[in-house]
């Protein structure tokens, strides 16, 4: 046993050890101690920071994030009252729009408008940044939390989601209703205008609406693939399978929560986007390993921490739980599946999950997320561009056992 596995074991009380020592396989538990301490070292290599400057990074990080939080107080009351955004708003339409807005664009982890400026920082390592050039990072930022609010308040409706980010669905508000799908198209709307206010002047401007009428067009794709399957999916299960639900995944999620940011940043550094091919690769690889994960907590999560209550059982979705499921489920636990995924009742609910739990997939996610891990820091570490080298790790630290 490793020396990190042998410390925990001594600070165990010896009742404790001796339940465990009479466990069945006793091995397995020793085994699984080992492997997870294999994975904090391996954490700890890719993390690359002592004490102190964690503390430091720490410090940079609410710093940005506070920054972060205060340009969108400006964009906001740029859309509220410039009339070059809002036209002619009566005082009703700008309470509206103001509440609308509070209440779906900045309440998430904002992981992704963050990753832009962390992105940016990265490859303008070395050079002074000024409030300007970082401002800018920030507008880019917001903009993708606006496209995820959008994606959000709509992907809602469509999976008649009941809660969201600690609170009720914004649709589910009794004075919304399905005036949230207005809500969803404007807040798209708000992004392609404030990229023109911003950017318009930019030698890199066409580049820019390029990338984003791009994302656009793969995340409606990705959603419209999802809906289809579910439709397929909800005549026969057996036609869920592991390629088309990478499919789905890579067009509805990679591409604007993994590769846009990333891009947004080597725009704004001047950059080509076809010169980082193998980049995009990556990151849209990451993308589906966070999507699985979304999908195993959406199960076997806890809506307290994730902020939500998963429905993908009920919704009949193409999750990667169902599709495993499918491959390796005998003849008995088929019959359960078919009679009982897609129903909201809580007996059905429960007896899909019990099959989950038999076929093990708990521990088969497992094993894949340590799998993909590996793998991706391999790749990482053979990346020659020490900036780009960086990005991708403070990606996959932000998601690597993640649990929300």
């Amino acid at each position: 046993m490793g020396a990190l596995a042998a410390s925990i074991a001594s600070h165990v009380p010896p009742g404790v050890l001796a339940s465990l020592a009479a466990l069945p396989n006793p091995g397995e538990l020793v085994r699984r101690a080992v492997r997870l301490e294999d994975e904090l070292r391996e954490l700890l290599r890719l993390n690359g920071r002592d004490g102190a400057t964690a503390e430091q990074g720490g410090n940079r990080a609410q710093q940005t994030r506070e920054r972060f939080l205060r340009a969108y107080e400006r964009l906001k009351s740029e859309l509220l009252d410039d009339r070059t955004f809002n036209f002619d708003f009566t005082d009703e339409t700008r309470q509206w729009v103001a509440k609308m807005m509070d209440y779906n664009v900045p309440g998430g982890k904002l992981n992704r408008g963050l990753s832009v400026i962390d992105s940016y920082m990265l490859l303008r390592e070395g050079t002074e940044v000024d409030d300007e050039d970082f401002y800018l990072a920030c507008v880019l930022g917001w903009c993708i939390e606006w496209l995820q609010a959008s994606a959000l308040v709509l992907d809602d409706i469509t999976d008649n989601a009941y809660t969201r980010r600690d609170n009720l669905c914004w649709y589910k508000l009794p004075t919304v209703g399905l005036s949230a799908i207005n809500d969803g198209v404007l807040l798209k709307c708000h992004v392609q205008a404030i990229i023109k206010r911003y950017f318009k002047e930019k030698f890199y401007f066409v580049d820019l609406m390029e990338l984003w009428n791009e994302i656009g067009l793969q995340t409606a794709m990705g959603q419209m693939l999802d809906l289809i399957t579910t439709h397929t999916g909800a005549k026969d299960l057996a036609r869920y399978k592991i390629q088309g639900y990478r499919r789905i995944v890579k067009y509805k999620t990679s591409y604007y929560s993994f590769y846009l940011p990333v891009a947004c940043a080597l725009l704004l550094n001047g950059a080509k986007l076809s010169d980082y091919v193998e980049l995009k690769n990556v990151l849209i690889e990451m993308g589906v390993y966070f999507q699985i994960q979304d999908d195993y907590l959406d199960c076997f999560g806890d809506p307290q921490v994730i902020g939500k209550v998963g429905t993908d059982i009920e919704d009949y979705k193409c999750s990667w739980l169902i599709v495993q499921a499918m491959e390796l489920a005998n003849e008995n636990e088929m019959k359960i599946l078919y009679e009982n995924y897609g129903k909201s009742s809580t007996e059905c609910v429960a007896a899909v999950k019990n099959v989950y739990k038999e076929l093990d997939l708990q521990d088969i996610f497992l094993e894949y997320e340590s799998r993909v891990y590996k793998h991706l820091v391999s790749t990482i570490d053979a990346e020659p561009d020490r900036a780009i080298r960086e990005i991708l790790k403070i990606f996959l630290k932000k998601i690597y056992r993640r649990k929300k």
